[in-house]
């Protein structure tokens, strides 16, 4: 099992590590040959990873480091980033997603700044359109996953739905993550918001009567209490999860001999769309090396590096996928939306409900 199982399948280090990072000309301080040293803070969730090679290079052709200051999973990150707005932690934030985007611009986190390569980024992902608050960087689907051996061994056909997911046969199988600090737990009620609308509050009555179990995030869900979770050793009693449709690849990335199939299967009918986002953060103290970043967040090399390490999809158009990640991985074709004005006039009623219903 691979051990940077990223992006929300998260590294396993917290706090702050010290990484030279460079970005991809433009913007980026430096005179090119790595001789000007100054460092850019990049303000994240857990799941940050860029490989040595990339980072090598960035370096060699800005000279700026960057410090990565990581500050749990997505939702307490982006809370500590709006806590902090006055004298903010970094220059780059990194991970908010459309599900918690308009928190993030409505306290007025970030400067605009139009990223070098944001041309080659489809206009369906530019969520906050010429304003440039934020960049894109990847998307996501969120989705439950299963335990393949566990449903085999028990001649138990896995879920598909979310309706599935109510029924008898799957009591007591589900882990969510909490809605109110976990960025995939957002997710997960949110395809619900989408396919049940004002009677989604019954659908989690349901869930609740069937036993979901809701834990703080993702870490905790797929590692401590998911069965089919290889970094966890499979130590948990819960085959199904909610993580994500990359989460099989992740699996299987230092399988020898590789299987034919991931030991984990994700149910297609339950899956919600993410895109992430980097700003610049207001009153940063290296503006500069904050452009060069972002520049770099979204340039070929980065683009390329990203989906093995922290199991997302590029936004960048013709970014080539490794093959581990095509084959294993599963292509959503119709997962649930939702627009973000929607989800900023909503979002907190809907999680304010939603943990008086499941949150004990």
């Amino acid at each position: 099992m691979v051990t940077t199982f990223r992006r929300a399948l998260g590294a396993a280090v917290l706090g702050t590590l010290t990484a030279a990072l460079a970005a991809c000309g433009g913007s980026g301080g430096g005179d090119g040959d790595g001789t000007k040293d100054t460092t850019v803070t990049l303000v994240s969730h857990d799941s940050f990873a860029a490989s040595d090679e990339v980072l090598e290079e960035f370096t060699e052709r800005t000279g700026h480091k960057v410090e990565v200051l990581r500050g749990g999973d997505a939702g307490s990150a982006l809370n500590q980033a709006v806590l902090s707005k006055d004298n903010p932690q970094g220059d780059v934030f990194f991970g908010v997603d459309n599900t918690l985007l308009s928190r993030a611009l409505d306290n007025d986190l970030f400067t605009p700044y139009e990223a070098q390569g944001l041309e080659r980024i489809p206009a369906e992902y530019r969520l906050d359109g010429e304003k440039h608050r934020v960049t894109p960087v990847d998307t996501g689907d969120v989705c439950v996953n299963y335990d393949r051996a566990w449903f085999a061994e028990r001649d138990i056909e896995p879920p598909e739905t979310l309706d599935d997911l109510a029924e008898p046969r799957y009591k007591g199988l589900l882990v969510t993550e909490n809605a109110a600090s976990s960025s995939p737990g957002l997710g997960f009620l949110l395809a619900t918001v989408a396919e049940y609308g004002d009677e989604w509050d019954e659908y989690w009555k349901k869930l609740d009567a069937n036993g979901v179990e809701v834990v703080d995030g993702w870490e905790q869900a797929y590692y401590d209490r998911f069965s089919g979770s290889a970094g966890g050793e499979g130590g948990g009693d819960r085959p199904l999860v909610v993580s994500y449709a990359s989460s099989p690849p992740a699996e299987v990335l230092d399988a020898d001999p590789a299987p034919e199939r991931a030991p984990t299967g994700v149910a297609a009918g339950t899956c919600f769309r993410q895109i992430e986002f980097a700003g610049l953060l207001k009153g940063a103290d290296n503006p500069e090396g904050g452009r060069a970043l972002l520049d770099f967040l979204v340039s070929e090399t980065f683009q390329e590096d990203m989906p093995l390490q922290m199991f997302v999809n590029p936004v960048r158009e013709g970014t080539e996928l490794p093959e581990v990640f095509t084959k294993y991985g599963e292509r959503i074709e119709e997962p649930y939306t939702m627009a973000p004005e929607r989800i900023a006039e909503n979002r907190e009623a809907w999680i304010d409900t939603w943990t008086s219903l499941v949150v004990r």
